[in-house]
């Protein structure tokens, strides 16, 4: 499997493609100054406490109050509420955890006013970024994320990922994380961690306790609502989530974010440095197809090569997915097995376009109709099989009685939208273009200013190649000779395909252009 990463850097944003055997598979938007992002840890202040909701709103500098719940407190909330009350009121606590007194953990079922009260200042984190109209989702257990673990403060509990299967590696990773944590810092360990040496992991470890000593420095004198420490730029967040030794490739077009990247890589792994490709100055997205690739994806219908195709429609409540074998060949298979094959084809791209437009929510696909509950259960596997690698939490249904599956997808910022559609370069959206039998009369007009006026004596047109065609039509009568013959001008004419059909712009020879 070849893995690429493609960083596009473009003005104060940043456009991050992942591809897998050249398929475009992820794509992530990093806005400059991009404030409230998920990972970003916040002291903020309480707001409104809310008991018919369990829940409060926090004021974290957002145009909107944050949303925080009852359940996204955390077992360790009173012990976490302690030691920020204590840094705050600058006594004189250390960072680590080894002999600070804990508290009870709150009840599972408890109410939110028995352990929350308004204007009170409470360290959170980001869980969801703003969605439309709503500002973004907290929670008070922080998580301190790095490649290969997980760092909980206040916890004791080391958790190994499920994708982790072989017995005796779930063994020696627990007994190593545990002769190695922090004490009253818990662990979860991630798959990536499989069969890596104990330097590995203690360096990851060392990394996320200095991320947790600065959250303490920043919280002493701090005052709500701060940000007290922000997550890794989205470029270095892909490279810790998805950076495998498959990785083949990563081209980047700006050279200081190619030293930050290399940077990362030399304290996560060294030896992959060499893989990163700078390409200063150009557009790395077109270069690598990138963006026919966003245009064919993003559309309300989507393409697939062999015929089939699907249509997206996105709602408020809902995204709702629809499949047409369209111009697909049945050949001798029939109709059973044509629509079966059909509906596999398209379980694969949906998985792949869930990913790439970050779609979350309620999903109702509707797949063609299939008859046999053997197809259906071999559909149902298929579409489990492909979302397998979404890191997403997401949940998929067989499908109804009315041949409907339904997918529900973890909603953490909204969905990427990317418009396919283009204004008309002739009309520029107004449906209506100057009449095409003035244009010589106009391009005439510009040339004899320029010449008479500017004193040029040898210009270059370029337009369009059907009018670039019109005007040097029969050489001797042409419109390009008796324009020259009449203005003692030279005049050449050249023809681009780019310019739309009544786009005409003069130059001078040596390429400098003219205002006419």
């Amino acid at each position: 499997m070849n893995l690429e990463l493609i960083v596009n850097a473009k003005g104060n944003e940043v456009d991050i493609a992942f591809l897998k055997d050249g398929v475009l598979t992820e794509l992530h938007k990093e806005k400059g100054n991009q404030d409230f992002a998920v990972g970003d840890i916040y002291l903020g202040k309480v707001h409104r406490v809310i008991p018919s909701l369990n829940a409060a709103f926090v004021d974290v500098g957002y145009e909107k109050d944050a949303f925080l719940h009852y359940l996204d407190l955390g077992p360790q909330f009173k012990s976490l509420h302690k030691f920020v009350k204590r840094t705050m009121s600058q006594k004189s606590i250390p960072a680590s955890l080894q002999n600070f007194p804990t508290e009870e953990d709150i009840d599972k079922n408890g109410k939110i006013n028995d352990v929350v009260s308004g204007s009170q200042n409470i360290l959170v984190q980001v869980a969801k970024e703003p969605i439309s109209s709503k500002g973004p989702r907290l929670t008070s257990e922080i998580t301190l994320a790095g490649r290969f673990v997980v760092l909980v403060p206040f916890g004791e509990k080391i958790s190994l990922s499920q994708r982790i299967r072989n017995r005796e590696e779930r063994t020696r990773l627990r007994r190593l994380l545990t002769s190695i944590k922090p004490k009253n810092f818990g662990v979860i360990v991630r798959t990536v961690a499989e069969n890596k040496k104990v330097a590995e992991l203690d360096a990851d470890l060392k990394d996320l306790y200095s991320r947790w000593e600065k959250i303490h420095e920043n919280l002493n004198r701090a005052k709500p609502p701060k940000r007290v420490l922000g997550e890794l730029n989205r470029t270095s967040t892909v490279l810790r989530d998805l950076l495998s030794a498959n990785f083949s490739k990563i081209h980047i077009n700006d050279d200081a974010l190619g030293e930050e990247v290399k940077e990362y890589l030399r304290k996560i792994a060294p030896k992959q440095e060499k893989i990163v490709k700078t390409h200063a100055g150009k557009d790395v997205f077109d270069r690598f197809g990138i963006n026919r690739q966003i245009k064919s994806a993003f559309g309300r219908q989507v393409n697939l090569k062999s015929g089939a195709y699907l249509i997206i429609e996105h709602t408020e409540a809902m995204h709702v997915i629809d499949v047409n074998s369209g111009s697909r060949k049945a050949g001798d298979k029939g109709q059973a097995m044509n629509a079966l094959e059909t509906n596999l084809e398209c379980a694969e791209e949906i998985a792949r376009v869930l990913r790439l437009r970050d779609m979350g929510g309620i999903i109702a696909i509707d797949f063609i109709d299939m008859p046999d509950r053997a197809h259906q259960r071999q559909l149902f596997e298929k579409l489990k099989d492909c979302l397998k690698d979404d890191k997403a939490k997401h949940n998929v249904l067989p499908p109804s009685r009315f041949g409907v599956v339904e997918v529900t997808r973890q909603r953490v910022r909204e969905v990427t939208d990317i418009s396919t559609e283009e204004v008309c370069p002739c009309c520029e959206g107004t449906g209506k273009i100057q009449a095409s039998v003035l244009i010589t009369d106009q391009i005439q007009n510009n040339l004899r200013y320029i010449a008479d006026e500017l004193r040029v004596k040898k210009i270059v047109l370029k337009t369009h190649p059907f009018l670039a065609a019109f005007l040097t039509k029969g050489w001797f009568l042409s419109k390009r000779r008796k324009w020259s013959s009449e203005m003692k001008l030279g005049i050449k004419i050249e023809s681009d395909s780019d310019y739309s059909f009544l786009q005409y712009k003069f130059f001078t020879p040596s390429g400098e252009p003219i205002d006419d």
